[in-house]
């Protein structure tokens, strides 16, 4: 029987990127190849859980979007999750690190958010995609030159780090708004969600 590491399955909004502000059902996976340090996301603490109990708890919620996001979902076998929703009207789409390459036609939205700034050495293997969404920490965006020609939307998201005080995070957006206006092909990403005090 196929199962699934899940941190947690919740109702809410979108608070970043192309689609912020939409109702979504965000499916959290645990387990990750990446730890970045302002991972906000305890990914080592899950429940397995089936198709049948996934699905059970989806269906509680009036939403027909699902986010995919971890952890790290692309190190999941999502084909036999999406193929059982599909025919109940469901779109899916993945927030993903982009080291795992995803089947073409599987998702209806990719969202990649590479780690260059703090894995340089980590290869993207998602190298197409929606969404290009960047958290900026000062690297240089040349960086993603080879890459976002490959996506149709590009953002840039300030670092917001909990453990750190108002000063250190509002001095992270300033920069980042002046990065994206320097960078006109960049728009800016915020964590919406946080500021409403919202999951």
């Amino acid at each position: 029987m196929t199962s699934y590491p899940i941190v947690e399955i919740f109702h809410s909004v979108q608070g970043e990127g192309f689609h912020s502000g939409e109702s979504s059902i965000f499916v959290r996976f645990g387990r990750c190849n990446l730890r970045c340090e302002w991972c906000d996301t305890n990914f080592d603490e899950f429940e397995e859980m089936s198709i049948s109990q996934i699905n059970q708890k989806i269906f509680e919620f009036n939403c027909k979007k699902i986010i995919f996001t971890g952890g790290e979902p692309a190190l999941q076998n999502l084909e036999p999750l999406i193929k059982s929703l599909r025919p109940s009207g469901y779109k899916f789409s993945i927030e993903t690190n982009g080291t795992v390459e995803i089947p073409p036609g599987l998702l209806d939205w990719i969202c990649v958010s590479p780690k260059d700034q703090i894995y340089p050495n980590v290869s993207i293997k998602q190298r197409n995609g929606d969404e290009l969404k960047c958290v900026y920490v000062g690297q240089d965006l040349s960086i993603y030159d080879e890459l976002k020609d490959g996506f149709t939307h590009l953002y840039l998201q300030p670092c917001y780090d909990e453990s750190k005080d108002v000063i250190w995070n509002g001095i992270s957006f300033r920069q980042t708004v002046e990065v994206v206006k320097e960078n006109p092909d960049w728009n800016l990403s915020l964590q919406t969600h946080k500021w409403m005090g919202v999951d």
